[in-house]
């Protein structure tokens, strides 16, 4: 009998013991595994936090501005370091019709177009493609200015900084006149030359959209064809193009206005002049296109224009002495001017900036990158006028204030903490 009973005991003792053990594991298991479902993700930075609230400042100014102005349509975009910080898209594509502007809305970029142009020669240069210490004739056998000498000194370099010794300006009024390019550049040997190459400053868009032509001997391809492939499609530049039939098919485009008086604005006919000089002033492009641009360019890590190309496009090549009613909306802080590889280089409190505008037939463009800052910022509008030229430096300076401030309080904190070690 006392056998059966200790015989019970153990065995519901063993019982016991393995329905704890069992109970231990299952629930070390259950902790592992609510250990392993609430496993904390560690937040992504989003370094736009950090100018968020000069970014709202701007914003609410902006919408006041073109309202004030009268404009029909205009689409800006901002980045910092490598991300899109603010995209405003304003009023509608056509004056008395509903359609709205949005990030996609393609407007012209008249001169602008020489600043992507300037990136793709970046680009071109350190792939080895087309350098730009190369010779014209060496593309362009039949190439010819008035001086012999100065026909075999011409490079790349200096079609795109301007520095061809041309007069300004030359043969535009063919230009507007719809002569061929081809054409054009056959008759640049009976324009008077100012300096030899590389000396003197002088804006050109004849001179510069040769670079389509050596393009084009170059790759065997169209100068658009190389445009895609190099800038347009590895920037995500969905809605770009270079040329007339391109942008008059595309359903989202903005008309051309001009002004009848008062800030009441009227649309115009689309018009086809300058798509002959597209390296100067044939690129079409949205807000959209030009904030993956601007991401790019700002973008330490990008893989697409690295830092080798980025300091080749933004070197200054020559001064470029302009009138200060060129920079009128910037006030008297710009400091210096000077052309690099289709971009200008400004001086502007303390800042290094690069800039382009570009105006063609009732569309007003603008870009700037301040590499300094990590800030890139672009605008274009369908209806020009004092508030679309302002709007740029308007934001820097509210955003180098912030910055200059932020600087200063870290200043006096080590200042500070100094006089109390």
């Amino acid at each position: 009998m006392k056998r059966r009973i200790y015989f019970v005991v153990v065995v519901v003792g063993l019982a016991i013991l393995a329905f704890k053990l069992q109970s231990f594991v299952s629930t070390d298991k259950a902790e592992t595994q609510e250990t392993q479902e609430v496993a904390v993700v560690e937040p992504v930075y989003n370094p736009v936090v950090e100018i968020e609230n000069t970014l709202t400042r701007f914003d609410s100014l902006l919408d006041q501005n073109l309202k004030e102005s009268g404009t029909v349509g205009a689409a800006l975009v901002i980045t910092y370091k490598g991300k899109i910080a603010l995209v405003k898209c304003f009023g509608v594509r056509k004056a008395g019709e509903k359609n709205r502007v949005d990030a996609n809305t393609v407007f012209r970029l008249a001169s602008v177009s020489k600043t992507v142009t300037g990136v793709l020669a970046g680009i071109l240069d350190e792939e080895n493609i087309v350098k730009l210490d190369d010779r014209i004739i060496d593309y362009l056998p039949n190439f010819k200015l008035k001086n012999a000498d100065y026909t075999n000194q011409l490079t790349v370099r200096h079609l795109l900084s301007h520095t061809s010794g041309l007069i300004p300006h030359a043969y535009d009024l063919m230009v507007e006149d719809k002569v061929p390019l081809e054409k054009i550049i056959e008759r640049l040997d009976q324009v008077d030359l100012t300096a030899a190459p590389g000396k003197l400053y002088g804006y050109q868009n004849v001179v510069y959209s040769i670079y389509d032509p050596i393009t084009c001997a170059k790759t065997h391809q169209s100068f658009e064809s190389v445009m895609k492939e190099k800038v347009f499609q590895p920037f995500g530049m969905a809605d770009a193009s270079v040329n007339f039939k391109d942008f008059e098919n595309n359903h989202n485009k903005a008309y051309p206005h001009y002004n009848r008086g008062h800030n009441r604005y009227s649309p115009m006919r689309l018009n086809d002049r300058y798509y002959t000089t597209a390296p100067a002033a044939g690129v079409n492009a949205s807000i959209s296109d030009l904030g993956n641009f601007l991401c790019a360019l700002t973008d330490d890590n990008s893989e697409i224009f690295d830092i080798k190309a980025r300091e080749t496009v933004f070197t200054p090549q020559v001064n470029s002495p302009l009138k200060r009613t060129y920079f009128r909306s910037w006030g008297r802080d710009v400091k210096s001017k000077r052309y690099s590889i289709g971009w200008r280089i400004i001086d502007y409190k303390g800042r290094e900036i690069a800039y382009h505008g570009g105006y063609v037939l009732g569309y007003k463009a603008e870009i700037a990158v301040c590499d300094q800052e990590d800030i890139g910022i672009a605008i274009l509008s369908n209806s020009p006028n004092s508030a679309t030229a302002k709007n740029i430096p308007t934001f820097l300076n509210m955003l180098f204030d912030y910055k200059d401030s932020m600087a200063l309080q870290e200043e006096q904190k080590d200042d500070s903490s100094q006089n109390k070690s």
